[in-house]
Parts: structure tokens; C-alpha cells; sequence
């Protein structure tokens, strides 16, 4: 505890360290040296994060240093898109990864290692954007480093403490960089950086992030290879013919297939097979004590070479890798049903644009057929809450809050934003905040609180894109998503004999996770979302 307290009065910032416990979002991990004793265990409660409508587990952090002790104090911040002010506030499931190290034989002054931070439950690596700031530069506290681009959005990276920035080690436009590896020394002196010149992080370094593995490393297994057997030639039936002449070759169809392909003589092999009988293996033999490969000899009629296929390889984004991830594991895992409806839009098409009569005279938005789709959800979500719910090992998890994810696609891929309480807003604000998300969606500029939270998602592509009918993928952990097709013209019969009238349906398919949602569940929520439709002015009530 000695060496631990001499650590703690080398740096002035250390010194300051219970002004830093009192934020909200702070986390305290100590680093020991070899042949010290730690004053916490691994069973210490560190950090726990409490927000609204969820309570992830504890997260303890307790690793080894490669050189000497070190104490560090991080924590990240995020800009409020609103009202422009800088505020601590923990993202779901997020770790930053940053190190002060004190080395005694390496040279080094003290200095801290900014590691790839966690900003989301499913990242495992991420890109650096690019740097605000160079390496020689000052720092500040609630200054932005740089630009973090996660499997879901491009997030800032705030300084914590007052300091120089030494060493970039990672660029602008790196990808894959694991979560937890190195990406940026900082310094506390100006003097120090130019130490810092040529530095390069540890392997140990590079997998800060990563649980330590067991102390002594397995022997690795000595593979018994086995001899292979050699299966008998099949016997070959003595021809009932004369005897053949001594100048005949007899040989196997094989062997004369290949010694033809190689320009092997076969009056020059002496067949080891049955009657003196050539065999393939003859002609093998004879090919490797004359220095030939089988597989190198050219075929006898070679076959005509396609032509070479013109394309480009594009590079996977970290958003298109991440999507294909976790599509693949709700296909694989969550056992999909469909159910499909018509719905009449008539009154709902009257309905829109009387409301948009009213926003023109007002100066407000227009109101889109989408909107009305996304409230008509959410008031089905809350009049059948069994499909407002996700499936866990031990329960099924239902929802108070009806989020409803909408689908975008942009050129960056596939982004999926929330609309908080969708049940409990009018049409002029779901509008409002489905067409801010959309813009911050594909200007890449969505923060997780944008996109994180969502109970149920809504994916049109009948407006837009005019596709009939689809079936869509379900986004884990929820049960459910629709997805909604064009409206057409039918011609419908009337009220009297022989009448008939035009219509305008639309058809929406509902996919359903069995586990969760039952078959009569989720008839039960389309008849309601369909009331909602075909008779809009309950929405309104």
C-alpha cells in the first residue's frame, strides 16, 4: 500500500481523485504491479448503471499491469443535440477503456493509454472517424478528441482530464480496432510528449479490455497421425480368352487414363498387380522417381478458359456488418411466423388531408401516411400489450413503453431510430420526430439514445418504394415488426345489386415471434391495428 500511495501523490491529478468520485458516471479501476497486493477483489462492486426502465448487472474491472501500478478515473460525455450543453450521462451497456501508466524500465513519464471505447451492448471493435485534435495539441476537460464510429453511429470522444495529447496510434479511418486496444497516449506535461515519439503499445496493452486468461497455458495436444490403410487392389478375373503374348501390356483403364495423360510408355513399368497387371499405383510410382507431379501435368485436351468476371469489392462498413450479424441471429434463433391483412385507407386517406388542410393554415408540417401507420401501432400495442413484449430465458419481458422503431435506409446502410412513447404523442409530433431522426440517420450523426429502447418496429415500404407485400426479419430482442405495402385501387361491391365502388387497401404483414406471441395474439393485435386504419378518428379519442 506504500507503493499505491506513492503512485497516487506522483501525479497532481491523482490527488484531486475524490472531486472525480463525485460524478454520477465515474468509474474507479486500480491496476497493481506483480509483486503487489491489491485492496480490492475481484468481487468489489465497482460500477452499476441505473436508467430508466433498465438495470444492467454490476461491472467489475480488475486487471494486471505489464509494468508498474497504475489508478485511473474515466468516464465519456455526450452532447445534448437539443440544447447544445455538455452533460455526463453513462451510455447502456458502455465501458471506456483508459490507463495511467508509470513504468520504471521503459523510460517513460507517466502518461495515460486512451483505449477503443465500448458505446453499445453489440460492439466488439469500432473505427476512429477521424481527430479533432493532433498529436502536441492541449486538452481539456469536455473536449472532443475525436469521432468513434460504432456499429451503429459515429459518437464523440470527450477528455477527461487536462493534458497533452502525446501519440495518436491509431489515425484517422482505422477500422477493426478491438474494443479496449490502444488508440491515443495523453501526457500531463508538454515536455513528455516528445517521449512519446516513437511508442508503440504492448500486446499486454492491446488487450486491456480482454479477461485475463488462466495463468499457465495448456500443453497443446500432440496429434496421432495415423497411417493410412491401404485398400486392396480389387482382383481383376482372369480373361477365359487364350493366353496373351509376352510382348502384350496388361494394364488397369485408370492406369493407361494416366499414364496416356502423362506420356508415360507403359512397355517401360513393371505392373505390381495381379498377372503382372499395370495399376494406377505403378504409374504413380513412375512419375515420382522421374521428379513428376500428377497434379502438374497439363490434360491432353485442355477445356476452354471462361472469361474473367469484371467486378469491384466493396468494403464492409461496421453498420453493414453488424446488421448482417444480427439478422442472421434472428433468423437462425427466433422462430418467425406471418400473419397478413387488407386494410381500406379511405377514411384514412380523407382524414390526412383534412389535418393537412390544418397545417398548411398553421405553417405546420405535413402529416404522412407512415405517421398515421406508426400511431395506429402504438395504440394496438397498447390495447394487446402480450405483442408489446421480448423473450428472455427465464421470462417474458413485457413493455410499459410503446417505442417504435422505424426503418431507414441510407447510403450508410440500415438504420433503425425510436420514437419514444409513440402512443402518447400526436401525429404532428410523431411526424416532427420521424423526419429529424430520418435526416440525423443518414447524415450518420444518430446518438444511441436515438435508436436504443425500441419495443416494436415499423418498416414501410409500400409508400416509398411502391412494393405490394413483404415479409419482414424481426430486430432482437423484440417480438414483432410490421411491415406495411402501397395501397391499390379494388373494385369492391356496393350496397344494392349489381353496384360496385372503388376502394384503396393496404395490405400489412405482421412477423411474429412464436415463442412470445401466439398465433390468436397476434390475429388479435392486427384486427385492432386494422380498426384503427379503416377508422382513423378513433386515434384521435
Amino acid at each position: 500500500m506504500a507503493y499505491a500511495s506513492h503512485i497516487i501523490n506522483h501525479s497532481k491529478k491523482l490527488r484531486n481523485a475524490p472531486n472525480f468520485l463525485r460524478h454520477e458516471h465515474t468509474i474507479l479501476v486500480r491496476w497493481f504491479s506483480n509483486n503487489a497486493q491489491p485492496s480490492i477483489g475481484k468481487r468489489d462492486e465497482i460500477w452499476k448503471i441505473h436508467r430508466h426502465g433498465y438495470v444492467p448487472s454490476e461491472t467489475e474491472t480488475v486487471t494486471r499491469s505489464a509494468a508498474n501500478g497504475t489508478i485511473s478515473m474515466f468516464g465519456i460525455q455526450k452532447r445534448n443535440p437539443i440544447a447544445g450543453l455538455a452533460f455526463n450521462q453513462g451510455f447502456s451497456s458502455s465501458q471506456v477503456y483508459m490507463k495511467r501508466g508509470f513504468s520504471s524500465n521503459s523510460g517513460l513519464p507517466p502518461h495515460q493509454e486512451l483505449g477503443m471505447p465500448s458505446l453499445s451492448p453489440t460492439m466488439t471493435e469500432g473505427n476512429v472517424a477521424r481527430w479533432l485534435k493532433k498529436e502536441g495539441d492541449k486538452v481539456s476537460p469536455g473536449e472532443v478528441l475525436c469521432e468513434i464510429e460504432t456499429d451503429k453511429a459515429t459518437v464523440e470522444m470527450e477528455c477527461m482530464e487536462e493534458g497533452y495529447l502525446a501519440k495518436i496510434v491509431h489515425g484517422d479511418g482505422a477500422k477493426e480496432i478491438k474494443v479496449g486496444e490502444v488508440i491515443a497516449i495523453t501526457v500531463e506535461e508538454e515536455e513528455d510528449i516528445a517521449k512519446f515519439k516513437d511508442y508503440k503499445p504492448s500486446a499486454s496493452d492491446a488487450e486491456a479490455g480482454a479477461v485475463e486468461g488462466s495463468s499457465a497455458p495448456a500443453t497443446p495436444k500432440k496429434e496421432v497421425v495415423e497411417e493410412p490403410i491401404s485398400s486392396p487392389e480389387p482382383k481383376t478375373s482372369k480373361p477365359t480368352a487364350a493366353s496373351p503374348a509376352e510382348d502384350r501390356v496388361f494394364s488397369s483403364p485408370l492406369a493407361r487414363k494416366l499414364a496416356e495423360e502423362h506420356n508415360v510408355p507403359l512397355s517401360s513399368i513393371k505392373g505390381t498387380g495381379p498377372n503382372a497387371t499395370i495399376v494406377k499405383a505403378d504409374i504413380e510410382e513412375y512419375l515420382a522417381s522421374h521428379g513428376k507431379e500428377v497434379s502438374a501435368a497439363p490434360p491432353t485436351a485442355k477445356a476452354a478458359t471462361p472469361a474473367a468476371l469484371d467486378y469491384t469489392d466493396i468494403p464492409h462498413s461496421q453498420i453493414r456488418k453488424i446488421t448482417a450479424s444480427r439478422l442472421l441471429f434472428s433468423k437462425q434463433t427466433i422462430p418467425h411466423y406471418y400473419l397478413t391483412v387488407d386494410t381500406c385507407v379511405d377514411k384514412l386517406m380523407d382524414l390526412r388531408s383534412q389535418l393537412n388542410s390544418l397545417q398548411e393554415t398553421t405553417g405546420g408540417k405535413r402529416i404522412s401516411v407512415n405517421d398515421l401507420v406508426i400511431k395506429a401501432a402504438a395504440l394496438a400495442l397498447r390495447k394487446v400489450p402480450q405483442c408489446n413484449s421480448s423473450w428472455t430465458d427465464d421470462y417474458i419481458r413485457q413493455y410499459r413503453n410503446v417505442n417504435i422503431n422505424v426503418a431507414v435506409q441510407t447510403d450508410n446502410g440500415l438504420f433503425v431510430p425510436v420514437i419514444k412513447d409513440a402512443d402518447k404523442k400526436g401525429l404532428s409530433k410523431i411526424g416532427e420526430d420521424v423526419k429529424q431522426l430520418a435526416q440525423k440517420a443518414r447524415e450518420n450523426s444518430l446518438k444511441p439514445e436515438d435508436y436504443e429502447g425500441g419495443t416494436f418496429t415499423v418498416s414501410n415500404l409500400g409508400g416509398p418504394f411502391g412494393i405490394k407485400q413483404f415479409c419482414a426479419i424481426i430486430n432482437p430482442p423484440q417480438a414483432g415488426i410490421l411491415a406495411v405495402g402501397s395501397a391499390e385501387k379494388r373494385v369492391v361491391p356496393s350496397s344494392g345489386p349489381e353496384q360496385f365502388k372503388f376502394s384503396s387497401f393496404m395490405p400489412v404483414t405482421l412477423s411474429c415471434d412464436h415463442r412470445v406471441i401466439d398465433g390468436a395474439i397476434g390475429a388479435e393485435w392486427l384486427k385492432a391495428f386494422k380498426g384503427y386504419i379503416e377508422n382513423p378518428e378513433s386515434m384521435l379519442l
